[in-house]
């Protein structure tokens, strides 16, 4: 009966040892570590709020577009509005996020639908402290020559030279 005890008691150690490993997991990085949970971000930029990072994940020519995927952190101890990625015409949506091409000297604004609702991200509130949002936006496609884009999202430093993937 007491080893029956102690095996128990020895399963559930472990079940909440693993649990608390697996929630501290989900947290935002210490400060000075790397964000990226899973593969290798393609850029990273600092936020203007100290404590915040993007990083860009995906940058993809799928066709006559490209979709882009980001990821906003929040390292600080508070929490971040996400409603300033927004232009006028669609509030809280990542439509304010743009790519440029420096050496063509052309500006790619996100795809708009025939309502002039944007092919992005909707619904954005804030990131909590500690914590992040993935984000996207799809974006009309350069000529095939561009093989490299700024990233342009407001409030964090411009990202150059990202490669675009096929």
């Amino acid at each position: 009966m007491r080893n029956q005890f102690s095996f128990v008691l020895a399963l559930g150690l472990g079940v909440f040892i693993a649990g608390a490993a697996g929630a501290q997991s989900s947290a935002a990085p210490a400060a000075g570590s790397s964000p990226a949970a899973g593969s290798a971000p393609l850029a990273t930029a600092d936020g203007e709020v100290p404590g915040t990072q993007v990083q860009v994940t995906k940058l993809k020519r799928t066709g006559d577009s490209v979709l882009l995927q980001f990821t906003i952190f929040n390292n600080s101890d508070a929490d971040v509005g996400l409603t300033n990625l927004s232009t006028p015409i669609e509030y809280k949506a990542a439509d304010a996020v743009y790519l440029a091409d420096l050496a063509g000297k052309k500006k790619y604004e996100v795809v708009r639908d025939t309502d002039k609702k944007c092919l992005c991200s909707k619904g954005l509130e804030k990131v909590q402290a500690k914590s992040s949002v993935n984000l996207w936006a799809k974006f009309p496609a350069p000529p095939d020559s561009v093989q490299k884009l700024s990233v342009v999202i407001p409030h964090y430093m411009p990202i150059d030279d990202v490669p675009v993937s096929q």
